[in-house]
């Protein structure tokens, strides 16, 4: 029988089939497929021929890892999905969003697409991530909402979720001033989730566009909703978090945007929510720079990764609502 790099018929399908193998962010296979391309990948995970690069010990705990995958219909399925209009990106396509390939070893094998890629192709600073908390308040949602509403009014693609919370307000922000919004997805880009999103979602498709790197079908999971976020903060010039707590998924996209030289907004909040620990301790640590106005998040889309350490106050211009945090409710608490 043929092996399943015999199966499939160049480098698309190899990359297709590879996402359906190896789980996202694996950076032993990311290492492999830099140096050898697709097809080449799937022939030595079936094989014993060594692997540019990689000590035998280490070429075998890799082959060992990812054998439980290996599956002859799996080219099948990638034809399958092809099938179904659900389109795929590759590095060597036009419309491929170059800012992944400052994850290395880290970017997806290939992206699953339902809608329209052309959002992809406009400059890093064209496109900003709102993400956070999932159990928000009103007033990030509110902020996150009109962020989005604002940035979308000036023709920036809103990048988020598809989550409860932040992220969905902000894709609503954004559709509500017919704007664009991409949602990258830890599942299937045929697979609605949170199932209460669906109609959210279905809507992003048909206007904007579903992203994913995981195969239709897909089901999402701890680890993928972890390696989605390397792709939230590479996607976009600026992250922004609304709101999060410390230990919230969101700061780990920070994290990563600040590591890729992104820049990084915060938006302040009340000193007694838990949801507004996260963006203080950003601004903090001097990780990112404090927003309240739609105006300091153009600042960072504009500015240099020196520049974005010591920002002015920026011109006014167009604003969301920040409302003064209010006092604690116990007379005296210090804070």
């Amino acid at each position: 029988m043929a092996s399943i790099a015999e199966q499939v018929t160049g480098e698309r399908m190899a990359r297709m089939v590879l996402s359906m193998i190896a789980e996202p962010d694996d950076q032993a296979t990311g290492h492999v497929l830099a140096q050898v391309g697709g097809v080449e990948t799937l022939a030595l995970m079936e094989n014993n021929e060594p692997v540019p690069e990689m000590a035998r010990a280490e070429a075998m705990v890799w082959r060992e890892h990812l054998a439980p995958h290996l599956d002859q219909g799996l080219a099948a399925r990638a034809v399958e999905a092809e099938g179904r209009g659900i389109g795929t990106l590759i590095p060597a396509d036009r419309e491929w969003p170059t800012g992944l390939n400052d994850l290395g070893v880290r970017a997806p094998y290939v992206l699953w697409t339902r809608g329209a890629t052309s959002l992809l192709t406009s400059p890093l600073r064209e496109r900003v991530t709102v993400t956070g908390a999932r159990a928000a308040t009103d007033y990030g949602m509110e902020v996150a909402s009109d962020l989005a509403g604002n940035l979308a009014d000036d023709e920036r693609v809103i990048v988020a979720g598809g989550a409860f919370g932040i992220e969905g307000a902000a894709h609503r922000g954004a559709l509500a001033r017919g704007g664009h919004t991409v949602a990258v997805l830890a599942g299937g880009v045929d697979r609605a989730y949170p199932s209460a999103h669906r109609e959210l979602l279905e809507r992003i498709g048909d206007v904007g566009l579903l992203v994913s790197e995981l195969p239709p079908g897909a089901a999402p999971s701890r680890q993928r909703f972890v390696a989605r976020g390397r792709l939230l903060a590479a996607l976009s010039g600026v992250t922004v978090i609304p709101e999060a707590g410390l230990r919230s998924g969101a700061m780990r996209t920070a994290a990563h945007a600040h590591a890729l030289r992104r820049g990084v907004g915060a938006v302040p909040g009340p000193v007694t929510s838990v949801t507004s620990e996260g963006p203080h301790d950003l601004i903090k640590r001097g990780i990112a720079s404090m927003v309240t106005t739609t105006s300091d998040v153009t600042v960072l889309l504009d500015s240099g990764p020196a520049a974005r350490r010591n920002l002015g106050r920026p011109e006014p211009g167009a604003e969301f609502p920040y409302r003064r945090p209010s006092p604690p409710q116990e007379p005296g608490r210090a804070l």
